[in-house]
């Protein structure tokens, strides 16, 4: 793998510990701004709604910017957001803080998986691609961790001026080393939209939606669901988190391998084996070992679908994938936001802090439906003759993504 990953995987380290320790800080950027914990928690709607909104706007802006160039000024804006939030003399100066560096979160990660995948040989795409993401998986077994406890003993405005460091390391590291790629000729805007009249495409990006959100429908309410149920105690959670973080960091590396080899049996097992434990947590939620055990277990099951979708995504964008890359990050944000509403309807409800478990379950078999469609609709729509070349073709012939 090229030096060129571990620069985009330090970039997507500062994205995803500034995405999550905010869960952790919560209580002493509320206790400084004197606003309510529900009111802090605007800093975490308004950078999932940034993400959805800013992966297609700086995607669509960054269309005629060499993809080099456009990655180092989204680092460039995520520094700024975080630098303004660790500066903010206001709640509301830090709440638009935080938006401006959740603009850069999408389109950096899927211009990043698009130039992941042009740096290697065809048959290692998804490999390349993990190899990106577990810049974001390692970010919530070290950095979300390590920021939190800094903003607990240091104060929460280090936390963020530290995140604005590692923006700034990783910006250093495109520059220096992601090499200058040539912009596709002839793909303008009307090609990039084109992608979204492909069914795979959209059908990959419901997937992603379900799939992802199941597992934050269990993850968003974890910690009363430990603390009430399975009897932690409070400081407990941190570890728990680690331990889902371990879990992503494996899931993601074996979902990257075996996408490149056999891209729909992984998820067929990846969300088939998702939404069993996810029911099953209703009750292993009740057992601290068992707890413990199927938390990392919804970690690496969630995230391995993470290289098979965006590369699925890539393949069938054809000759534009860069916005449908990053509409499917913010896909992956939208599920988030989803699961985490339809969980707490559950519990507001009276079925108890397991019961965003069920949710889950019930949103990663839907992706699981969806994927037997998809591959049922590809099988449809593929002539018996190109069927055959492709069984026939070797192991290294390249996959369908043209740029």
């Amino acid at each position: 793998m090229p030096l060129a990953l571990l620069a985009l995987a330090i970039g997507a380290f500062g994205i995803g510990t500034t995405e999550f320790v905010i869960m952790g800080l919560l209580p002493e950027v509320a206790g400084d701004f004197g606003v309510s914990i529900p009111t802090a928690g605007l800093l975490v709607t308004g950078y999932a709604l940034g993400v959805v909104i800013g992966a297609p706007l700086m995607t669509v802006l960054g269309t005629r910017i060499p993809r080099k160039r456009m990655l180092m000024l989204l680092m460039g804006l995520f520094i700024a957001g975080n630098l303004l939030s660790a500066l903010a003399p206001a709640f509301a100066i830090m709440v638009i803080g935080r938006v401006i560096a959740s603009l850069a979160h999408g389109a950096f990660f899927g211009i990043g998986s698009v130039v992941a995948a042009e740096l290697v040989a065809p048959q290692k795409k998804a490999g390349a691609i993990a190899m990106m993401f577990t810049g974001l998986t390692v970010a919530n077994v070290i950095g979300v961790p390590l920021g939190t406890l800094i903003g607990q003993h240091v104060g929460w405005r280090v936390t963020f001026a530290v995140v604005a460091g590692l923006g700034v390391i990783g910006l250093a590291g495109i520059a220096k080393l992601v090499p200058e790629l040539p912009r596709p000729e002839g793909v303008h805007l009307r090609h990039e939209l084109a992608a979204f009249k492909n069914a795979q495409v959209l059908l990959a990006m419901a997937m992603t939606v379900l799939g992802f959100g199941g597992v934050f429908a269990a993850v968003t309410y974890i910690a009363p669901m430990m603390t009430h149920v399975a009897g932690f105690a409070d400081g407990s959670v941190t570890w728990l988190l680690v331990l889902f973080g371990l879990g992503m960091v494996g899931g993601n590396l074996v979902g990257g391998r075996f996408a490149d080899r056999a891209l729909m049996p992984m998820l067929y097992i990846s969300l088939g084996a998702l939404a069993v434990v996810l029911a099953l947590f209703t009750l292993t939620a009740h057992n601290k070992i068992a707890a413990a055990v199927t938390i990392a277990l919804i970690g690496a099951l969630g995230f391995a679908t993470v290289p098979p979708l965006q590369k699925r995504v890539l393949d069938h964008a054809h000759g534009a994938p860069t916005l449908a890359s990053a509409v499917n990050i913010g896909a992956f944000n939208l599920g988030n936001a989803l699961s985490a509403w339809l969980g707490g309807l559950v519990i507001s409800a009276g079925l108890g802090y397991t019961a965003p478990n069920w949710v889950g379950a019930a949103l990663a078999a839907a992706a699981l439906v969806l994927a037997v469609l998809s591959a049922a609709l590809e099988r449809r729509e593929t002539p018996r003759g190109a069927t055959a070349a492709a069984s026939a073709a070797p192991a290294d012939r390249p996959t369908a993504v043209h740029h």
